[in-house]
């Protein structure tokens, strides 16, 4: 059976999308806090408020019937900028290593050169958002902010250290493991759909289940 991930409205001024906006925002104001005036307190602090945004969003939209065609692919875009901007900021800071950057960022690197292509040639933009990435957004939005407080010869700051880096090497597993089984997906999409005529479409709510 073929579904598409479930809207309730077309409307591009929602609550929902009004967070996602701000998340998308705020990744300047993160950058600008830690690399150019170092105030590690506050870009924590930021990183927690911006990363909580993105529950709070899924949770209203849910709650109140306001699932968009935008915030479907607003959402996870602010994740993946708000994702890498931590990343480089990070590790221009030396906090984390670049061979963390290129782990993560490889990942997006294929699904926006491989499986968004070939979704586009079916008529689809996005797939639905599974719980393994979720779970693997959630643990790495709260990874690196543990990370930065642990960058520190403090002994209170190796437990944040130790924390954090357990919470990204986890979600960067299962980053991973959401990427290949959103190719998984991608692949059955392939098999499933005809390729789209030049006048068609592509659907915004694109998914396959089941």
């Amino acid at each position: 059976m073929t579904t598409g991930e479930p809207y309730d409205t077309e409307r591009i001024v929602t609550l929902p999308n009004v967070l996602s906006f701000i998340r998308l925002l705020g990744v300047p104001l993160f950058l600008w806090l830690l690399l150019a005036r170092q105030y590690d307190l506050w870009a924590v602090a930021a990183l927690v408020f911006l990363g909580a945004t993105d529950w709070v969003d899924g949770y209203l939209a849910r709650k109140y019937h306001q699932r968009s065609k935008l915030g479907q692919v607003l959402d996870p875009l602010a994740d993946r900028l708000y994702i890498l901007a931590t990343l480089i900021g990070l590790a221009i800071r030396g906090i984390i290593p670049w061979w963390m950057v290129l782990l993560l960022v490889s990942r997006d690197v294929l699904m926006a050169a491989v499986v968004l292509p070939l979704l586009r040639r079916r008529g689809f933009v996005t797939l639905p958002v599974h719980f393994l990435g979720k779970t693997a957004t959630f643990c790495l939005l709260y990874a690196f902010p543990m990370v930065l407080l642990g960058a520190g010869p403090e002994p209170w700051q190796l437990w944040f250290r130790v924390i954090g880096w357990a919470f990204a090497l986890w979600g960067a597993g299962l980053y991973w493991c959401a990427g290949l089984m959103y190719f998984g997906q991608t692949l059955d999409v392939l098999r499933r759909f005809p390729p789209v005529g030049k006048g068609d479409r592509p659907s915004t709510t694109a998914a396959v289940t089941g």
